[in-house]
């Protein structure tokens, strides 16, 4: 945006008021593009499906922070009317972006609204290209943490239903009389993320669980070889293993031998010769005829995007990585014997020492920087939303505030800014990160330079941001391709 600052409301109770109206009046035209048209809406990379009123309007009052100026609930309204008048075809459209690119650079022309928006969406007209031929179902094989935020928002997600359909989770029997009951209340209620958006019923002849008009099956099996996804009336599904029993070829294979299987993604670092992808970052890796990858670990898609972007600008000669981990179930809840030192001690006491493959994983998905890396973790006693800290020697010298220039332009106008995120708030904590969707979030006002020693730190959702990433992967696993609107700026 440029300087222009938005003039003072004389009547700031009227101004906001109007505004509400406002978001209020787009909520049901973007329930409609959504559902009827596969059109999602954006503000800034923040989703308008299924948003609140109030959470709209936060979402335009986010962009004060990224771009220096306001943006109206006054300039998008009529972006998206015209939209909503529009045959637009299948696409992901970041209205504010629009409006922003009308109102404030001048890329309007002296067109109205209306002009500059046919002229922008012109390709979209008419488009009849689906994303699928046909819906492609998922199977979530484990349903811990990952399971469970990935059956969110493969559910959330679902629109017209013509894309990515959850058709079943597979987890062992439970000792509880009513563990199809159990299964479907820890979808229900989240003492991190928060209640599930919509209702959920459990349907114990069918032995299965309607979650937002989604019938999810419960399949009880203790090994992959037991399931026959096809009496299910379940095939060529993709089965996300989010165990991490299995991580290597041989191990997940085993899916593969299942009626009704056809895909495997593995939400932990793969082992041997698998593939480790970071959404945004080598996707381009994924080829038609690959059955097996890996989507990494969190902390590899918090650090990856952030590692590629220093990299390509001002060269990485070192660095060492140092993650500040929220605590996993893998820990104790109280002292108890674990194979690995250090944690067997009481992760809500505690800050942990421990190792992680992170730094090294880096060097599988960005081959330039293998061997270049170092990195360690503590655990501590928050159940979410993580920290890596990137101390870089780079190639060149810079200044704090280039590079904060620097990774506030990816995160807003790049390739990378599904996975880069940018907050320039002194005062912002871990807990205000829960739910980001993004796989890091840079602080700016952290930043540290000396010369060419540089020091990063990024905050990241280890579960929700996670799991976005491994729902982008999936997308492309699929074949699900909508045209982006706009591409980067």
């Amino acid at each position: 945006m440029n300087d222009r600052k938005r003039e003072r409301p004389a009547d700031y109770f009227k101004d906001w008021k109007e505004r509400e109206a406002l978001a209020e009046g787009m909520i049901p035209v973007v329930g409609r593009l959504s559902r009827e048209k596969s059109v999602k809406c954006y503000i800034y990379g923040r989703p308008l499906v299924n948003r609140s009123v109030l959470e709209i309007m936060k979402d335009h009052r986010y962009v004060r922070q990224v771009e220096a100026n306001e943006l109206s609930e006054f300039e998008t309204f009529p972006v998206l009317s015209r939209m909503s008048q529009l045959d637009l075809g299948p696409a992901h459209i970041d209205v504010g972006r629009l409006a922003v690119n009308y109102y404030d650079h001048g890329a309007g022309d002296g067109l109205s609204v209306e002009e500059y928006v046919d002229r922008e969406l012109a390709p979209l007209v008419g488009a009849q290209h689906k994303p699928l031929d046909q819906p492609q179902d998922v199977v979530l094989y484990g349903f811990g943490r990952i399971g469970r935020l990935m059956a969110r928002l493969l559910i959330e997600k679902t629109d017209g239903g013509d894309c990515l359909r959850l058709r079943a989770i597979v987890v062992r029997r439970g000792k509880a009389p009513n563990d199809l009951v159990k299964r479907a209340s820890l979808l229900r209620r989240d003492s991190v993320h928060g209640n599930f958006q919509g209702t959920i019923r459990v349907d114990e002849e069918r032995q299965s669980f309607v979650a937002n008009g989604n019938e999810v099956k419960v399949i009880y099996a203790d090994s992959p070889d037991e399931v026959d996804y096809t009496e299910y009336g379940i095939d060529n599904a993709i089965i996300i293993d989010n165990t991490g029993v299995w991580r290597d070829e041989d191990g997940l294979s085993q899916h593969l031998k299942c009626p009704g299987a056809s895909k495997v993604i593995l939400t932990a670092l793969g082992k041997g010769n698998l593939k480790n992808v970071v959404a945004g970052i080598n996707h381009d890796i994924i080829e038609d005829s690959d059955t097996i990858i890996s989507a990494a670990s969190c902390t590899t898609n918090a650090i990856a995007p952030p590692l590629k972007a220093m990299d390509d600008e001002y060269g990485i000669v070192a660095g060492h990585v140092e993650t500040v981990h929220a605590y996993t179930n893998d820990q104790n809840l109280i002292d108890n014997y674990h194979k690995a030192s250090r944690r067997g001690r009481s992760a809500p006491l505690n800050m942990v020492l421990t190792e992680t493959g992170a730094a090294s994983a880096v060097g599988k998905v960005l081959p330039q920087l293998q061997g270049k890396l170092t990195g360690n973790a503590i655990r501590v006693p928050i159940p979410n939303v993580s920290m890596a800290i990137l101390n870089l020697t780079l190639s060149r010298e810079t200044t704090a505030q280039e590079v904060t220039e620097f990774m506030r332009h990816l995160a807003l106008h790049s390739p990378l800014r599904k996975q880069i995120d940018y907050s320039a708030s002194p005062e912002v904590v871990s807990t205000d990160f829960v739910g980001s969707r993004h796989a890091c979030v840079f602080d700016a006002n952290a930043t540290i330079a000396n010369g060419n020693q540089v020091v990063l730190y990024l905050w990241y959702d280890n579960e929700f941001g996670y799991s976005c990433q491994v729902h982008r992967i999936l997308e492309q696993m699929a074949g699900i391709r909508f045209t982006v609107y706009p591409e980067h700026g």
